[in-house]
């Protein structure tokens, strides 16, 4: 959303050893680090956001308490100024009590594969980036209802950049039940005069690679009513990677690119839409006088599965309003429910806004290479979302859902069971167990996974 600020399903603990060579932390059966200049923000690092340093190199903030706000809180660690690695001596539910927090300070590493078992779950509220250069891995951000009214216009994305915000990894994450989007760039459509000025003057260089992004609410707070929404990438955003993420149980926007924006859409399983998958549009009446830009669009090797919420004929890329797309898409695979071939292509507008095929792809992230899409699913399910390695109830009866072609789209995370209720945890962080310069782990024990859910 707009705002004035302008990845068997889970590895067990015997197979930790694994992990350290492979992912999340360093994978060898994933597609290689992409090339950048300086080093890679951690190994696996992928887009034009992979070399962000984010909090290298800065103070080590520690988290020790699951309060909202205070001192040793998340709010406190997140709002400092300068470098900073940002690391979880406790482990539970941080209640951001309806409100959004929002980090506006840049070179940030939100470190969430340091906190004991069951990890860090962010509820009733989001979390903005106003900035640039931060990482951010292994949290999970559940805003849902937060106790308001139905149609009241109290909404959040679980987390969104805004304004002019660049070099940003969301990696490893789960979000889920927003009431605007799960995970989006926003920013201001045009700062300056010219396109290149407009570009640059809203997010870019955006990486949201291996996250879970599924169950946005669909008759919620939001004050449009239906606002059940994968990722928006609004307008004139740029350098936009999403790879390797699950999208699952969102009506719209698996994800949505809107007008101008240039980005690449690589191994994402989408389970489950409702009326679109991937989606673009420019809307001539938010653009005004402003010259229409083309829209370029990379999709390489995704899956769409359809799900009970799916229209029959579903298309997996679909155009509305008045701008035209390039697009360039290899292997690309969209199947029914029942495993019969759906469209790649359709349309929600009567304007003349058409798809553009193109032979070659316009942009791609250097290195990255993309897994055939007969081998996403298993991929994905594996590896999305937040420590993979220690998944809570929620993700686990998700990833299960998705593979046995179960779930539907949810009005309220009443309709599951509530908020997550977890046993606050404790662990002191040691340095010396972890290498400071990428945040992976020195051994397999260090990342915890004593609470791990039932099925993990």
């Amino acid at each position: 959303m707009l705002r004035p600020v302008l990845i068997g399903l889970a590895l067990s603990l015997a197979v930790a050893s694994a992990a350290l060579a492979q992912w999340p932390f360093g994978k060898s059966d994933s597609p290689p680090a992409a090339t950048a200049t300086g080093p890679l923000a951690f190994p696996g690092a992928q887009g034009w956001a992979a070399a962000t340093p984010g909090g290298r190199g800065g103070r080590i903030i520690r988290v020790t308490t699951l309060s909202a706000e205070g001192p040793g809180s998340f709010r406190e660690a997140a709002e400092a100024s300068g470098p900073r690695i940002i690391v979880f001596e406790v482990g539970g539910v941080i209640d951001l009590g309806g409100k959004t927090l929002v980090i506006r300070e840049p070179f940030l590493t939100i470190a969430g594969q340091t906190a004991p078992s069951p990890g860090v779950t962010f509820i009733r509220g989001g979390i903005d980036l106003a900035t640039h250069d931060v990482i951010v891995r292994h949290i999970r951000v559940r805003p849902g209802e937060a106790g308001f009214a139905k149609k009241s216009g109290n909404d959040f994305d679980a987390i969104s950049t805004q304004g002019i915000s660049y070099n940003i990894i969301v990696d490893h994450c789960t979000l889920t039940w927003g009431t605007d989007e799960n995970l989006s760039a926003s920013g201001p459509r045009f700062v300056g005069k010219t396109p290149d000025e407009w570009r640059a003057g809203t997010s870019r260089n955006i990486t949201f690679s291996q996250n879970i992004i599924a169950e946005s609410l669909r008759y919620s707070t939001h004050g449009k009513i239906e606002h059940s929404k994968g990722s928006l990438i609004h307008d004139n955003v740029t350098g936009m990677l999403i790879w390797g993420n699950l999208y699952a149980h969102n009506y719209e926007r698996n994800p949505l690119f809107k007008g101008g924006v240039w980005g690449v859409i690589v191994n994402n399983l989408i389970f489950n839409p409702g009326q679109r998958a991937v989606h673009y549009n420019l809307m001539g009446v938010e653009w005004g006088t402003s010259a229409w830009q083309l829209g370029r669009m990379v999709a390489v090797g995704n899956v769409l599965r359809g799900g009970q919420d799916t229209p029959e004929g579903l298309p997996f890329l679909m155009i509305g309003g008045d701008g035209d797309l390039e697009f360039y898409g290899r292997d690309n695979l969209a199947v029914d429910r029942w495993g019969a071939p759906l469209p790649m292509f359709g349309r929600y507008t009567t304007t003349p806004a058409k798809i553009i095929m193109l032979n070659k792809a316009p942009f791609w992230p250097a290195g990255l290479q993309a897994l055939p899409a007969d081998q996403v699913q298993a991929w994905v399910l594996q590896n999305a979302g937040a420590r993979p390695w220690d998944r809570d109830a929620n993700d686990v009866q998700l990833i299960s859902d998705v593979a046995e072609g179960r779930g539907e789209i949810i009005d309220s995370e009443a309709d599951l069971h509530g908020y997550p209720v977890e046993k606050p945890t404790a662990r002191a962080f040691n340095p010396a167990d972890w290498n400071l310069e990428d945040m992976t782990p020195r051994r397999p024990d260090v990342l915890d996974s004593g609470a791990k859910a039932k099925g993990t």
